[in-house]
């Protein structure tokens, strides 16, 4: 067996066996395999359903940010007019002296650098004098948190003391500081934690470096605006449900509570849109062509946002974000107490979803039929739809990241099942109520009636056919001495092999009346005559030898097969009212053919064919029995009988009686 057909096979017993159970068994079993399917797909594909759900996602700060202007922290940047007047990025630390005291001299309260000066070069004392002269200064550092980087340049300060680096912080292998001449200005990381689409969603809250711990440089600027002397924190679980994963506290600044993500990140807040955060360009600042009141008591973050520099990310709003920006946004979501989070209980509230997308979808599945027909596909496009609004409703309304992946999937992978279970059992039913029609009618009727609307109109057919009908003779007396059980066993056992022999020659039954049956074979000629000759001789021999009791009741006749053949002309259709059709046949071909089956009694042949048909078998040896004018008809009709076919060996029963002529012709 190949491995399509071994697929197939396995797939239609599966489908067998889900159809053997109750429907609601077999949709709960279903659903179950819908979460295992899309807890596989969370697995195997996690970075691609990561990167739509975050892009997605984001809709929530995206379709209505914030627009009101962020006037705590303003944006120094050395852009593409900083450059052109100041000469290609590094600038001179002279430079960088002047821009610093500029700053310092317009009030500014804290200067966040999201820069690293990590070589010595000429002009360092002034530069740092100018540091040191400043309200309070954060520098930039970078852990190198990419396996394989183990480049150490300048020096690593001020880490955290309180934190554990086994709490499950990134931990990393170089990094690329500041010169040691700047070691007593305060410092913070900048290491990003990039996704696998290039976007910064995350930075870590500390990262971990020979066993210590350094901060964020948001974090940083919390503990130098305080000027805390000793930099301490800790970060521990919370136990409220809603609540996130974990938490940063700091030791001097006990009034600030970090939400953190379970692997210990901050998680950047898109909420405010690009424009709201305020930018002047260094150029500006340098030559004090700006207002520079509009600096007192900030906070500054001194970065590059020169597209030539590099320091580009992509984020929900633009390909082409300058990364100083993100700090801004992390200062701002901390100076808020709105850091976004995933709440503790997030697996168990998408959970909660993926139970109550079950329950829509074993609802809809309930109805069956149009409405199941129709909701499963509808559920499968709506309910990803409201997994991602309820993540978009939760984020909007409380900055909280739920995510929708899960439930989104869920719906759709249980409805996709629900409506391939609806269909199959559809098509079981249908398969089945087709098969028990197609048993009381013809096929090409049985379809027809099946894939059509009923109608009050007659539906009928002009064919030519070729006709046999064959009778049981004697049986009514014969079921009068039997009980109705032997009779209807006698009766079936004729109908099933004679059935088998007329479609064995090609032919169908048309109906089954009585004790007798009605066969038909498509077209006229020599060809359905003669299959229709063959099927009435092996019918013959068949029920002879087969059926006819040896000894029937004392004073009874014994039964006999009569058989008459004909060709020519029928109507074949539907009629009656819509709610009560009947499938007949019509024409002079069909009475013609049941009364040539009557004269077999009066002929004493078991077998006569009408002279249409008998003029098509000019191969057959046919002997006539002359003309007749059938019971109810006008015109006469010559009648032929086919020559006996001897049989070698056939048994001959002693006891059987000859075919007697109960009444005679008339010519």
């Amino acid at each position: 067996m190949s491995a399509t057909r071994g697929s197939a096979f396995h797939q239609s017993r599966a489908i067998r066996y889900l159809l053997g159970l109750l429907p609601a068994k077999a949709r709960l079993l279903l659903l179950a395999l819908a979460g295992l399917l899309t807890c596989a797909l969370l697995t195997v594909f996690a970075p691609a359903l990561t990167a739509l759900e975050e892009s997605l996602g984001a809709l929530g700060w995206t379709l209505h940010p914030d627009l009101s202007v962020e006037e705590r922290i303003t944006i120094v940047a050395i852009d593409e007019k900083s450059i052109a007047q100041e000469g290609p990025w590094p600038w001179r630390r002279e430079t960088m002296a002047r821009l610093v005291t500029a700053l310092t001299d317009a009030g500014v309260q804290l200067q966040l650098h999201d820069i690293v000066y990590p070589e010595a070069q000429a002009g360092d004392e002034q530069f740092l004098a100018a540091l040191q002269a400043a309200p309070g200064v954060v520098l930039a550092q970078v852990p190198a948190l990419q396996p394989g980087q183990d480049v150490r340049t300048g020096v690593m300060t001020h880490p955290l003391a309180g934190i554990a680096c086994d709490a499950g912080l990134p931990v990393a292998s170089g990094y690329v500081a500041n010169a040691s001449a700047f070691a007593s200005i305060a410092t913070g990381h900048i290491a990003p934690s990039v996704a696998a689409d290039g976007a910064i969603r995350e930075i870590a809250a500390a990262v971990c470096l020979d066993g210590q711990a350094y901060p964020a440089l948001p974090v940083s600027a919390f503990l130098q605006a305080i000027k805390s002397p000793t930099w301490g924190a800790s970060i521990e679980p919370v136990t409220s449900w809603f609540g996130p994963a974990q938490q940063m506290t700091l030791h001097a600044y006990p009034g600030l509570r970090i939400p953190l993500n379970r692997d210990g990140s901050l998680r950047i807040s898109y909420r405010s849109a690009p424009e709201a955060y305020r930018a002047v360009s260094a150029a500006d600042v340098l030559n004090g062509t700006v207002d520079l009141s509009m600096l007192a008591n900030t906070w500054v973050l001194v970065g590059a946002t020169a597209f030539g520099i590099g320091d580009i990310v992509p984020t929900p709003f633009s390909g082409v974000t300058p990364g100083v920006e993100l700090q801004a946004r992390m200062l701002s979501s901390l100076l808020d107490a709105d850091v976004p989070y995933t709440p503790r209980m997030a697996p168990w509230l998408l959970a909660a979803v993926c139970l109550v997308f079950a329950c829509v979808l074993l609802l809809l599945a309930s109805y069956r039929e149009r409405l199941a027909g129709a909701g499963l596909p509808v559920a499968g496009l709506l309910l990803p739809l409201l997994a991602l609004t309820l993540h978009i409703q939760w984020l909007a309304g409380g900055n909280v990241w739920l995510g929708w992946v899960a439930p989104a999937l869920f719906g759709l992978t249980g409805a996709s099942m629900l409506m391939l279970l609806e269909q199959a059992r559809v098509r079981h039913e249908r398969s089945r109520v087709f098969g028990h029609l197609n048993s009381y009618l013809p096929a090409d009727v049985a379809h027809e009636i099946a894939f059509s609307l009923p109608s009050s109109s007659v539906n009928a057919r002009r064919s030519d056919v070729t006709l046999l009908s064959a009778d049981l003779r004697n049986f009514s007396a014969f079921s009068e001495a039997r009980t109705p059980e032997e009779s209807a066993a006698l009766l079936h056992f004729f109908f099933v092999r004679a059935a088998e022999i007329v479609e064995a020659h090609g032919g169908r039954i048309h109906e089954f009346k009585g004790d007798a049956l009605l066969a038909v074979w498509d077209g006229h000629g020599e060809a359905p005559g003669l299959q229709a000759l063959r099927a009435a001789q092996q019918m013959q021999l068949a029920i002879e030898r087969d059926m006819l009791p040896r000894h029937p009741p004392a004073g009874l006749e014994p039964l006999a097969l009569g058989i008459g053949i004909e060709q020519g002309p029928v109507l074949v259709g539907s009629i009656g009212p819509a709610h009560r059709r009947s499938h007949t046949m019509l024409g002079d071909t069909v009475t013609i053919t049941l009364r040539i089956q009557e004269m077999t009694a009066e002929l004493a042949q078991p077998i006569l064919l009408g002279e249409c048909v008998a003029r098509q078998l000019t191969g057959e040896k046919l002997e006539s029995q002359g003309s007749y004018l059938l019971s109810g008809l006008r015109n006469p009709h010559v009648l032929f009988a086919p020559l006996p076919i001897p049989v070698s060996g056939r048994r001959q029963r002693p006891d059987a009686a000859p075919l007697s002529v109960i009444t005679g012709g008339r010519r």
